[in-house]
């Protein structure tokens, strides 16, 4: 490495390492945390020490295992590696008592420290609080995460006589410039080369967004539109990845005339001023109003997709106050309306976090995207951080060519205003749930006046949204709502074609005054959660008419093909 190279290395890791740190609390506030669990265990002594007690024990009998192996006797493992953790799968983990002793230990300690949180009589919130720090300093043990100690990358480097080493420090180089961990090998795909291929149209734009009209595929359509709204932290192109897995095509297909919203990424500070009701009247209710235009229909179907459906649900509830009916039925996916249980991302808000992220771009600046994307990765450590770590660095490979995962490292910049606001009244007070509490565009809103045929869909290991916290949207919305379970998670489980007939979704006819009571009483079915949504959009769409020959209309033109200008701006 030249010394040019080193010099810039430096700076730029040390970039990445700052914005990284930036997410979690440090000092007085983390000190707070732990101070928590050690006065909850000092107030009770005898529970520490059964702890401790039983955690010697484990370490002896550990200690007593590796000896045995050493002369020769058989020994079983004294800690076993959870299910799905692929960190330890390699052979070369217990074939060496050394790397064996290594695993394990780290396992039994791992092990302790969560039973130390378990076992603190602290309030959930705390606790909750706990658990994840815990799990971050768990996870960032790993032994499996330094060269010196996971021995499938010294294997590697033996073989290659240093090559991996080299590619290694080579890929880390290229991922601190850009700032993140490669996830997927971005030079395998392209927007609106292989990504987003749906034929279609940009029908209309203002400053935020760029509204896609696709091209019919059946010579008959429904004669509702169907507008989708994607998250605004995030490009719309997850709903259109490749062909095979698109589920704007797929809708396309079916018979629907689907319009597609694409938010703009905010990278001009002249757009750092947008608020959350520009976001309503400039977004969702201008492209409402677009599609009733080039439908030519009073009523349309809507579809949000996590702070999309949020997004949406605020626009329908600021409608219903007006007077107007505008949409016939609205699905929801992955989407949070009652932010009483947001999961672990809530552990980055507070009131301290927020007075200051608002005193610095609350009334104008930008949010970057990188920020947002280093806080889902932090959620999902093992998988989305220290698993490419471990590929990328200490192994020298380079990562599998993967769409949702190229998809997921395209961030996004949100105004500031926005994101303070969005955050503050919706997950820090929770007030979107509470009728008359929230105002858009001036007018008081109440999630209980939308009373439309609606279709919720969440998934069941969504770590983002998560499925119980998704359930309580049954509570506000009046209308005939259907809940639909789907398997896996917050993007895998939406995006499941029926064509690889894969997972499984749970669905039943009646609602239950808990998640769990409707879980309960829920039947599995095999498959693709789409089948189940079209057979209930089908009942919305107002009949069928010859499909359109062209995009737009006389006032709403074709500006350029799909998938436009916007969704292809990258940070």
């Amino acid at each position: 490495m030249s010394e040019d190279q080193s010099g810039s290395f430096a700076q730029a890791g040390g970039a990445l390492l700052q914005n990284f740190l930036k997410l979690f609390p440090l000092g007085s506030e983390l000190g707070q945390v732990w101070q928590s669990l050690l006065a909850a265990h000092s107030a009770d002594p005898s529970r520490l020490g059964t702890l401790q007690t039983a955690y010697l024990q484990q370490q002896l009998a550990l200690w007593g295992s590796m000896l045995a192996r050493q002369s020769g006797k058989p020994a079983g493992p004294v800690a076993t590696t959870d299910k799905g953790d692929k960190r330890f799968a390699g052979r070369e983990w217990r074939e060496s008592p050394y790397y064996d002793y290594l695993r394990q230990a780290y396992l039994l300690n791992s092990r302790f420290l969560n039973d130390l949180v378990e076992t603190a009589e602290l309030d959930e919130p705390a606790k909750h609080r706990l658990r994840f720090y815990t799990r971050q300093l768990i996870d960032a043990m790993s032994p499996a995460n330094f060269a010196a100690t996971n021995p499938e990358a010294l294997r590697l480097a033996l073989e290659t006589k240093g090559e991996s080493l080299h590619a290694g420090i080579r890929h880390l180089i290229e991922d601190v410039e850009k700032g993140r961990v490669s996830m997927s090998d971005e030079s395998a795909f392209d927007v609106g080369g292989n990504l987003a291929v749906t034929p279609g149209e940009v029908v209309f734009e203002n400053e935020l967004i760029q509204l896609i009209q696709y091209q019919p595929a059946t010579a008959k359509v429904r004669k509702l539109p169907l507008l989708m709204v994607p998250p605004c932290i995030n490009k719309f192109y997850i709903l259109d990845l490749q062909p095979e897995n698109s589920f704007v095509r797929y809708a396309v297909e079916q018979g629907n005339t689907v319009f597609m919203l694409s938010w703009r990424n905010i990278t001009e500070d002249r757009l750092g001023r947008l608020t959350w009701d520009d976001y309503i009247a400039e977004g969702v209710m201008k492209a409402i109003e677009v599609v009733r235009a080039i439908g030519r229909s009073d009523k349309i179907n809507a579809l949000g997709f996590c702070v999309g459906g949020t997004l949406l649900a605020a626009a329908l509830a600021l409608l219903r106050a007006r007077g107007e009916e505008r949409v016939a039925s609205v699905t929801l996916l992955a989407t949070m309306l009652d932010f009483s249980y947001p999961g672990d991302i809530g552990v980055f808000v507070d009131e301290a976090s927020m007075a200051a992220r608002e005193a610095a771009i609350g009334k104008g600046g930008i949010l970057p995207g990188r920020e947002l994307a280093f806080v889902f990765s932090a959620l999902r450590a093992n998988d989305l951080v220290w698993s490419y770590v471990v590929n990328n660095y200490l192994k020298g490979k380079t990562p599998e060519a993967f769409d949702i995962l190229y998809w997921n490292a395209d961030s996004t910049n949100l105004p500031g205003p926005m994101y303070c606001w969005y955050v503050r009244n919706m997950y820090l007070e929770n007030k979107l749930r509470e009728p008359g509490e929230l105002s858009m565009c001036g007018v008081p809103v109440d999630l209980g006046a939308i009373r439309l045929p609606t279709y919720i869909l969440a998934t069941r290991e969504d770590h983002i949204v998560p499925w119980k916290t998704a359930y309580l949207s049954t509570r506000h919305l009046k209308g005939d709502t259907r809940f639909v379970l789907g398997a896996s998670g917050h993007v895998a489980g939406v995006i499941n074609p029926p064509s690889t007939n894969r997972r499984s979704y749970w669905r039943s006819d009646r609602l239950s005054a808990s998640a769990e009571e409707w879980l309960a009483g829920a039947e599995e079915t095999p498959g693709s959660w789409w089948l189940n949504w079209n057979a209930w959009l089908e009942g919305f769409s107002g009949g069928e008419r010859a499909a359109p020959k062209k995009s737009g209309n006389a006032k709403f033109k074709a500006i350029e093909p799909a998938p436009g200008r916007y969704v292809k701006v990258r940070v």
